[in-house]
Order: structure tokens, then sequence, then C-alpha cells
């Protein structure tokens, strides 16, 4: 059974209380009974096996058999800043990206994203992504949840001030350094940016601002992939190389 995310105030001793869309979860998609026994997380990085002892409509309620904090950290932080994809493309590069291990990522708009925020509905999309960033971290036994940002123009993205230690910039069409021969940092106090294009790819005036901001071009080779694929392809290059995989 995966790992389900709670706050650290809904643990108090040796008792945990949960309420809300999880608790709708547990009762009535795994239909969980008192003596089950199931793990929870907190943005602690805290980790909890309790033994339900009770459970109604308003709330269940745990003993904590066993408590473990997650390893620290060892490698740079990963974000990506993902142009927004159309449909179910957008979910799964969310999906797939945290299961992955990043860290953070932001919904971009860019001059040839398809799919664009409509008025007064962007905080909903942006609830719904972090809902599918927490389900694939639980699916996935993460010690955290990555942060799903409201989406922002791309431009305000490449410009936006931080302390980020190495900023790279997916662009398939463009002559760039291959991500696989690429120094990264290796300190878990610094932060990787990745920034991968629509479906269309950067305009030019995008790639010229990136580069001007700090951000180095790179490839994934001569092929020319789908978004959501180059999305994939890259993290999992990154993670590789930071000894996050294999």
């Amino acid at each position: 059974m995966p790992v389900f995310f709670i706050t650290a105030d809904q643990i108090h001793a040796n008792a945990v209380t949960i309420t809300g869309p999880l608790l709708d979860h547990l009762r009535a998609s795994l239909r969980v009974k008192p003596g089950e026994r199931i793990w929870v997380g907190d943005e602690r990085r805290r980790r909890c096996h309790i033994e339900i002892t009770h459970i109604d409509r308003r709330a269940l309620r745990g003993t904590v058999l066993d408590q473990r904090t997650g390893p620290a950290l060892t490698t740079p932080r990963l974000l990506v800043g993902q142009a927004i994809l159309k449909g179910e493309r957008m979910d799964w590069a969310i999906q797939k990206a945290t299961e992955l291990g990043v860290a953070a990522l932001i919904p971009l708009v860019s001059e040839q994203t398809v799919v664009r925020p409509k008025q007064g509905r962007a905080g909903a999309q942006q609830e719904r992504w972090q809902r599918i960033a927490l389900e694939a971290a639980q699916q996935s036994e993460r010690w955290d949840v990555p942060t799903v940002a409201a989406p922002s123009s791309a431009m305000a993205f490449f410009a936006a001030p931080d302390q980020t230690a190495l900023k790279l910039i997916l662009s398939e069409r463009e002559t760039g350094q291959s991500l696989g021969s690429v120094s990264f940092p290796s300190s878990p106090a610094d932060t990787i940016t990745l920034a991968v294009g629509p479906e269309g790819g950067w305009r030019d005036e995008e790639l010229a601002e990136a580069r001007a901001r700090g951000f180095l071009p790179v490839t994934l080779g001569t092929r020319i992939l789908r978004a959501e694929t180059a999305t994939i392809a890259a993290v999992s290059i990154v993670q590789s190389r930071l000894g996050e995989l294999g």
C-alpha cells in the first residue's frame, strides 16, 4: 500500500487523525477498517506506520506503531519549468516527473502553448495538478511531495531572480550541448532548473531571453521527441547523472 500524505499537525504524539479528502478516499475507495495498518507521511519527511483504531464519516484515528525520518538529501533539487501541454499529456508529464523525483514544477505559458489557463480557472487547474503530484508521490513512496506552482509566462520564468546553480533549457532544434555531457553541481543545497518547451517548441525570442538570463541550451540528440517524452527523458538523464536513478 502507498504512503499517504498528511500534515504534521495531524500527528499528536502517538496518535494520528485524518480528515478531509484523504479520509473519503480511505473510506470509500480503499474501504479500510479498524485493525488495518497504513503508512502516512508529512511535510517534515517523517513517516509513520499506524494501526487504524476508529473510522467514521468525520475522522479516521490511528495509533503510531513505528516512526521514521527520511534520509538526508544528498543531491541538488531539480526544478522543472514545463510548458503547458494539451489535456492528459500535461497530467502525464507531472505524474511521471513526480515519480522521478523532481522537487517542483512550474507550468509555463509560452508563445506556442496550445492550451492556456482560462480566466478564473487557473487556481482550480493548479489544485488539480497538485493533486496529481500528491497521488504520484504517494504511489511511488516518496518522502515528500513536489510543489506545482501557479502558471507563469515563460518570459517571467526566465527573468525571475533566483539562486539556481545551473539553468538549462531543452531546445531540440537548436545547436546545444548534449544534456549527457553537462557538468552538474553536487551539493544538496544547490538547485538545477530545467525548462521544457511546448509541442511547437520555443520561439526565437524566448530562447534569446533564456540565454540572456543564464540558461544553457541543451539537447537530447538528433531525434525530435514529443514534448511530454522530452520531459521524462530529460528528467531521467539528469536524475541518473545525479545518482538518483540507476
